[in-house]
């Protein structure tokens, strides 16, 4: 039997070498074998199964097994597909079955509303670390009304985590820290009882029995100071980071070349030689079964085993992820899902320019967007795409595995694909992630305490926005090519420093300067200053300022006890009260000797005077008399805080 394929190296002989091996051990003929008779070859091979893959693959191909079998065996372990409410519950060994049920039938009730991802994560919330949490420290405990004490321990357990970490020097310990995911653990659960409570009024026969007071308030899950901690360090992240990318993206191209003129070296080297390239030499085996009869594996000046072509291979993409990552600040798994056909172009209407566009899968969010291909980002597609084209100029279509959702996706020509083990397949996010860190290990890019400073597919997005930002796109603008929901959210990744934020405002003023009349900004001449000055002078007065606006004149005729923007100053009570009791004599006099034109004016200014006398003792009364607030009695406020946590 010749390879379905054409492939004739050594997978392919392996591969022979399998459906051979199942025949032997099952009997009938190659139409007869079924996924089942391929996975138990998969087991019985360890860890050498690249050969019963790829049988898996041929046969796949040809038609032999159902339409919804897996693409592939490889990682078959954790591609299992999805698994019903049931299963992610069950994986917590419940010990209340009444408990486990309510669980069960609460998940299947949201399932029609949520995406897998968000089932299990939810399942995990409420299964495991909440209720089988309870069944550890509470055993026998079998209803959801929870007492104070129970729902308190449980919240404090919950806040904090033991996890292992890796420290500078290389060891592995454990360490507890606080739970990044608390407060949306306490949403779930809270969320859950509130369900439960209002479905109860519908179906009280179902949910009745379950309904009970809520253990978590509203005020538990807030995740606000959570949030200024991960903007934090986000922030922190970022400003580690933006100064040392030109660093990394020398240090990647330079891997790149350098990786290449050695396999360019070993391609041009016979069968047996030694060859030296970029200092190094290299020696070449005398045989090789690779179809082309070029090998892929030296040895070097020590004896060491080298395989140049995987070399080149993840120096490639290594440079390809960081290129496509800070020319779109893209998420890890929309770098993954890109293709051939993510790759089209626009006419603009006005001049009729074609314009590259790169067409983003929905993702998180669910929503498409399009972004623009520079210069720099077309050559780096180019690249990729002359790299995965096969022998016809097609690019080859290989199916991917949603690792969220648990499901295969059918074959597209992804533009992230490569071979391995005599197959074509998408490039996993982990090598992705190796590649990354095998470049910056060779860079020596280090942060200000002197440890290696990492970088993950995420920190390029939130440069991309950073930068974005700082060299003036507008942030409504950098939320669009971001993908994102909420402008808060394109904000919360942009690590803007506050004299940045101080010079955008700077150039925002002048801008607005630029396109306003210039006779608005004119220099104010001497004459001017020195008249605005002087108005502030004339304002002093016997009995305290004049408040009328810079530019007006005095209506009253400089008759201050009437007019009422006069500001009476406390310490001219006494002059106001001498003036107040001249004017009742003058009013006396003049009634005395019959001078009624007098007496009209003069009663006027005395109203006014006693009105602002009446204003000042106003005034020094409520500043002598403090007021009462009162102290809010701590029972009344418990009270109220009881009445707003039942259901």
């Amino acid at each position: 039997m010749g390879s379905p394929t054409g492939h004739n190296g050594r997978y392919a002989s392996e591969a022979l070498k399998a459906i051979a091996q199942i025949i032997a051990a099952y009997g009938g003929t190659v139409q007869d074998i079924t996924v089942g008779d391929c996975l138990s070859r998969l087991q019985a091979s360890g860890r050498d199964s690249r050969g019963a893959r790829l049988a898996y693959v041929w046969l796949r191909n040809l038609g032999q097994f159902p339409p919804n079998a897996p693409a592939t065996l490889a990682n078959i372990e954790i591609r299992g597909g999805q698994v019903s409410p049931a299963d992610l519950v069950d994986r917590y060994n419940l010990q209340c079955r009444p408990v486990r049920d309510l669980i069960v039938d609460y998940l299947t009730e949201r399932q029609p509303s949520l995406d897998y991802a968000s089932l299990n994560k939810l399942s995990t919330s409420l299964a495991s670390l909440f209720w089988a949490d309870l069944e550890q420290h509470h055993p026998g405990i079998d209803s959801l009304h929870l007492v104070a004490e129970t729902s308190t321990a449980w919240k404090a357990r919950l806040a904090t985590e033991t996890v292992r970490k890796r420290g500078p020097d290389g060891t592995v310990g454990t360490i507890t820290e606080p739970r990044a995911s608390a407060h949306t653990v306490k949403q779930a659960v809270r969320a859950f009882y509130l369900d439960i409570a209002h479905w109860a009024l519908d179906e009280p026969e179902r949910w009745g029995r379950w309904a009970a007071p809520v253990p978590v308030s509203e005020a538990d899950c807030s995740g606000k100071k959570n949030e200024q901690r991960q903007k934090s360090r986000s922030n922190q992240r970022t400003r580690e980071r933006l100064p040392q990318l030109p660093a990394l993206i020398r240090v990647a191209d330079r891997r790149l070349k350098d990786a290449r003129a050695r396999l360019d070296a070993l391609n041009a080297a016979p069968l047996g030689s030694t060859f030296t390239v970029l200092g190094e030499t290299f020696t070449v085996p005398k045989t090789t079964q690779q179809a082309n009869g070029r090998p892929l594996t030296v040895r070097d000046a020590q004896r060491r085993r080298r395989e140049l072509g995987f070399e080149e291979k993840w120096a490639f993409w290594a440079w390809a992820t960081i290129e496509i990552l800070r020319h779109t600040g893209i998420r890890i798994e929309e770098l993954r899902e890109l293709g051939h056909h993510s790759i089209i172009s626009y006419k603009l209407p006005t001049t009729g320019d074609i314009v590259p566009l790169l067409q983003i899968a929905p993702s998180k969010t669910d929503q498409e967007r399009l972004l623009l291909v520079t210069p720099e980002l077309a050559d780096v597609l180019s690249a990729v795409i002359s790299r995965i084209r096969s022998s016809d100029g097609a690019v080859p279509l290989v199916p991917s595995y949603d690792g969220h959702e648990k499901v295969w996706n059918p074959p597209m020509p992804l533009l992230y694909q490569w071979r391995a083990g005599g197959e074509t397949r998408q490039i996993s996010d982990r090598t992705i992630r190796l590649a990354l860190h095998e470049t910056l290990r060779e860079s020596g890019i280090t942060d200000a305490s002197g440890n290696p400073l990492d970088f993950h597919p995420h920190d390029f997005r939130r440069i991309f926005i950073t930068d974005a930002i700082l060299n003036g796109l507008p942030p409504h603008i950098a939320q669009v090519i971001a993908g994102h929901n909420n402008i808060n959210t394109t904000m919360g990744y942009a690590a803007i420093y506050p004299t940045d934020a101080i010079e955008a405002h700077q150039a925002f003023i002048a801008r607005r300067r630029a396109i306003r009349p210039p006779e608005e900004y004119r220099a104010v001449t001497p004459e001017e200053w020195q008249d605005f000055l002087g108005h502030f002078e004339r304002r002093k007065l016997a009995l305290g300022d004049c408040g009328r606006a810079y530019g007006t004149d005095c209506i009253h005729e400089h008759a201050c006890v009437r007019c009422p923007v006069l500001i009476v100053s406390p310490a001219e009570r006494p002059r106001l009260v001498e003036i107040r009791d001249n004017l009742a004599d003058r009013i006396a006099e003049a009634e005395r000797e019959g001078w009624l034109g007098e007496i009209e004016g003069l009663s006027v200014s005395l109203a006014a005077a006693e009105e602002k006398l009446t204003q000042l003792d106003a005034q020094q009364e409520r500043r002598d008399t403090p007021v009462f607030l009162g102290i809010p009695a701590f029972d009344q406020f418990a009270a109220r805080t009881s009445d707003v946590q039942e259901p």
